[in-house]
């Protein structure tokens, strides 16, 4: 059985990988007014698995009997500087989401929730995943140098994760 803190720090998660759909939403906005369509498709596409990313956390629940509580999210940062720190930021968020998947991870080992343990270990393999296409788009940025045609080069690559 599922303990009361592990359904709220699930549910804690949720919330959470709502928000990381939220910000990735609002990362695609700006691209798009920065006419970098390819990485808006880009964010676009990791919004939806975020949002993914809560639905699998959220059915987990209803099949162990738990209650999924959802909570307001908050609004994410609108305004960035150039598409490599957007990307930074992205980064930077994914090490965050690590952390909390580590965390309820040990949570379930300190349980002996082998459920949970078994769930999670999907989550520890995706943000492996995650933390490297980042990491990967952040060093072509940064190779780009900022000089226009190599960014719109990079923005067509960027474009082709519109599959995912």
């Amino acid at each position: 059985m599922i303990s009361d803190k592990m359904v709220k720090t699930i549910n804690d998660q949720i919330q959470f990988e709502f928000e990381s759909g939220y910000l990735y939403l609002s990362m695609a906005a700006w691209f798009e007014t920065q006419n970098l369509f390819g990485m808006a498709k880009w964010m676009y596409a990791q919004a939806g698995e975020e949002q993914e990313h809560a639905m699998k956390f959220f059915k987990y629940l209803n099949d162990v009997g738990a209650s999924v509580k959802l909570e307001a999210i908050g609004k994410p940062e609108t305004e960035f500087k150039s598409a490599l720190e957007v990307f930074e930021k992205s980064l930077a968020h994914e090490k965050v989401v690590t952390v909390l998947i580590e965390k309820i991870y040990a949570l379930a080992e300190e349980e002996n929730d082998y459920p949970s343990q078994f769930m999670l270990q999907w989550f520890i393999n995706e943000q492996v995943e995650e933390e490297d296409n980042v990491g990967t788009a952040i060093e072509m940025l940064k190779m780009s140098d900022g000089k226009a045609w190599q960014l719109l080069m990079l923005d067509g690559k960027f474009g082709e994760r519109a599959g995912d």
